[in-house]
């Protein structure tokens, strides 16, 4: 008896709604509102005084600041339009973001956030009053510190590059303490770890060591070993790295690190494919982070706010950056970082909303949930591997024929060499399917390169269509080129010129910009008297050339 055949996934068909919609400085009408603000009575200008006599004239402004002046409804139809002129995670399959692990974010949490409970707080609200959300903060990192093993948490740091600061931060801190701040003056990062482990120990005034892979496409244990000396103050890895390959030496890694004296900081950027796996107190780490909006399902939002959280072993603690909330006897208190902590990295408690969320998604999953969180994830990305591979012209550079955790770094270096179509051009084109990549960090180790990071959170019909995307693309690669290079066709801003993009001098990300570089531009209400007539380009010769980036 032979089994149903499951149909060819269908690419979907898109069109993105477009709007010849002005920017909002271009919508302005002098004298309307949205909202009747009160004005202070009298009783309470007497109690508060006049609060501009009170602040020094430098910090006066000499005229009300230049918003634009609209109606609710007219803001609301602005925002609408422009929000049908984007892709969002909520929006398309958006496993293309590969190494930012886009998940889905219950939107139960969103509610929870919205409560006044929260929004009425304010930071500086004496700890009395603010038990509830004290709570939450001490009680995320005590799961956090089970899930990574390690001893202490802060959740301090806004972002996982914030987060990596304050590990080379504390490592700096730590070796100072013990006199050997002079002396150790190196870091070693491996090519395809996050470039912020390399970024932040070049900023903390460390010479930076890049190791890469070997022969295998494995994280190089020799060439560690080689470059190891009484000068390394720490290795700074991600694992699984940006590839989505595990280093199974890691354990190695770390003993040989600490064998110099070294120190050892954990990337967990990626660490949504072993969450209750393995941990990082497993393979010896003394410091690690992880990045709420990725990891814990709290929302990108465009690229913040994020969350980030640091977490260290006993001989780290003291160097956490704060303030930090304490559980006395069931009262939650507050105290600032004092020495030797680094001190504050950022305002606060950190983001606090991101918080609630990431504890209220861990509590719903409990232990068993984030294993098969991991579990899940890992099992979308091997069977996306196996379909990418099917399409010719796609490779998975390293470790070949090997499984990878929750993500890869593919390439299209074997269509591009047939084809002369980049992944970039790639990339373009898939969006007008309802779909889009990113390519990879730079440099370009991997040549051609698109990542793609699953997450549980896709089904295997949505899998399916993506992978009908890429694979309908490379066919028009080969078959139709010239659709691919002048792509996107379906979108609200078609193809775009370089020139204007690699062209700081015309660049134009605010109203004040625009009207001082383009006057001759958009509606009469752009000029400004005065000013020379700027030649302006084609890209911004309308109005709704700007209205995506207002």
């Amino acid at each position: 008896m032979s089994l149903p055949v499951a149909p060819k996934p269908a690419v979907r068909r898109f069109h993105q709604a477009s709007w010849d919609e002005p920017i909002v400085f271009e919508l302005s009408t002098p004298g309307e509102r949205g909202v009747l603000v009160t004005p202070i009575e009298q009783g309470v200008r007497g109690a508060v005084g006049d609060v501009l006599g009170t602040l020094p004239e430098g910090m006066r402004r000499a005229s009300a600041p230049g918003l634009p002046e609209m109606g609710q409804q007219r803001v609301l139809k602005h925002y609408l339009r422009l929000s049908q002129e984007n892709l969002g995670a909520d929006f398309n399959v958006d496993i293309g973001q590969g190494t930012c692990t886009m998940k889905y974010s219950p939107k139960i949490n969103d509610q929870l956030i919205g409560t006044p409970r929260l929004t009425a707080m304010h930071p500086l609200q004496d700890p009395a009053d603010a038990q509830g959300v004290l709570e939450i903060i001490w009680r995320l990192e005590r799961m956090l510190a089970e899930i990574s093993g390690m001893d202490e948490v802060s959740l301090h740091t806004q972002g996982g590059s914030a987060a990596i600061w304050s590990n080379i931060a504390m490592i700096r801190a730590f070796h100072e303490a013990n006199g050997e701040g002079e002396q150790r003056r190196e870091v070693i990062t491996t090519i395809f770890s996050h470039p912020s482990n390399a970024a932040a120990a070049k900023a903390a005034g460390y010479e930076v060591i890049t190791i890469h892979p070997d022969g295998d496409g494995y994280p190089d244990l020799d060439a560690l070993k080689a470059a190891l000396s009484p000068r390394t103050a720490a290795i700074m890895v991600t694992n699984p790295e940006d590839t989505g390959i595990y280093n199974p030496a890691i354990r190695q890694w770390v003993d040989a690190a600490h064998a110099v004296g070294a120190l050892a900081s954990y990337d967990q950027a990626n660490a949504n494919g072993i969450l209750g796996i393995t941990r990082a107190r497993d393979a010896g780490f003394d410091v690690c982070h992880f990045n709420l909006h990725k990891t814990f399902s709290t929302p990108h939002a465009c690229g913040g706010p994020g969350a980030g959280a640091n977490a260290v072993s006993a001989k780290l603690a003291p160097f956490l950056p704060g303030p930090r909330v304490s559980n006395e006897d069931g009262m939650f208190t507050v105290r600032d970082g004092a020495e030797p902590s680094i001190g504050t990295v950022a305002p606060f408690h950190g983001v606090v909303p991101n918080i609630v969320r990431a504890y209220a998604w861990t509590m719903a999953l409990g232990a068993e949930g984030l294993r098969a969180v991991a579990e899940i994830a890992v099992l979308n990305n091997n069977y996306l591997l196996a379909k990418v591979l099917q399409i010719p012209g796609a490779s998975a550079p390293y470790a070949d024929g090997r499984r990878r955790i929750e993500q890869v770094r593919y390439s299209w270096q074997e269509l591009f060499e047939q084809t002369g179509i980049s992944s970039e051009q790639i990339g373009v084109r898939l969006s007008d399917f309802g779909m889009h990549y990113w390519t990879s960090h730079h440099p370009y180790v991997v040549p051609q390169p698109f990542t793609l990071e699953p997450t549980e959170s896709y089904s295997k019909a949505e899998i399916d269509e993506y992978v009908a995307a890429l694979a309908e693309v490379a066919r028009e690669a080969r078959e139709t080129p010239e659709v691919v290079r002048t792509a996107p066709h379906n979108q609200t801003v078609h193809h775009t010129h370089h020139d204007d993009l690699d062209d700081p001098e015309r660049w134009a990300i605010t109203w004040r910009a625009y009207r001082r570089k383009y006057p001759s531009a958009g509606s009469g209400r752009a000029a400004v008297a005065g000013a020379p007539a700027g030649e302006v380009p084609a890209d911004l010769a309308a109005p709704a050339a700007l209205a995506g980036a207002a």
